[in-house]
């Protein structure tokens, strides 16, 4: 093979990484504002599952606020629900640790009273057709917690039922239920403590 061989071989090479990079990175930039309305009008939509009752731009009024829950240190995303310029919950996306295989991200709806207004699951790892009972378009389980507080039930009830609380847990997953009460439950604590006046 001859030096200029090599040359023109090297030089083509050069100009099809200079088009694939330009082209990748075209398809970033248009792609980009597209999925962050997506993923916008997803969240909106899970926040309108637990309350559409506020008046205000949920997402533009959000804040966030580094704090030590669920036994770890993480930031928690805040969206105060408004009617008439005045709070009347807060939905919470915060991250639960202990899942059967890891974290689980949750939004939680919380009154001014300091009650539950719903849960939703974010995201999570856990197994399909046992843990993932956990989602609404799976099962009604995560539905129950609307209009609990930290005395509905008494704090010894806040377990699933094999370890002798009020809560069902699915046949053969029985961590992940467990996981999502102690969550909601450690949730609410924070709140009444910090948050609700």
């Amino acid at each position: 093979m001859t030096n200029s061989t090599i040359i023109k071989s090297g030089l083509l090479m050069f100009v099809f990484t200079l088009i694939c990079v330009f082209l990748v990175s075209f398809v970033e930039k248009t792609t980009k504002d597209k999925i962050e309305v997506n993923e916008q009008q997803l969240l909106i939509k899970r926040l309108n599952q637990i309350t559409s009752n506020y008046d205000n731009s949920i997402l533009i009024d959000r804040y966030y606020k580094d704090v030590e829950l669920h036994g770890i240190e993480q930031t928690i995303t805040i969206f105060p629900a408004k009617q008439k310029g005045e709070v009347v919950a807060h939905l919470v996306e915060h991250t639960y640790p202990n899942g059967y295989n890891g974290n689980i991200r949750l939004l939680t709806g919380i009154d001014r009273e300091g009650k539950l207004l719903g849960v939703r699951v974010i995201n999570h790892r856990e197994t399909p057709g046992l843990g993932d009972k956990v989602e609404v378009r799976k099962s009604d389980w995560i539905k129950g917690f609307k209009g609990l507080s930290l005395g509905n039930p008494e704090k010894s009830k806040w377990r699933v039922k094999r370890d002798g609380g009020d809560f069902d847990q699915f046949t053969g997953a029985t961590i992940t239920p467990r996981a999502i009460v102690t969550a909601a439950y450690q949730i609410l604590e924070y709140f009444n403590k910090y948050e609700v006046k």
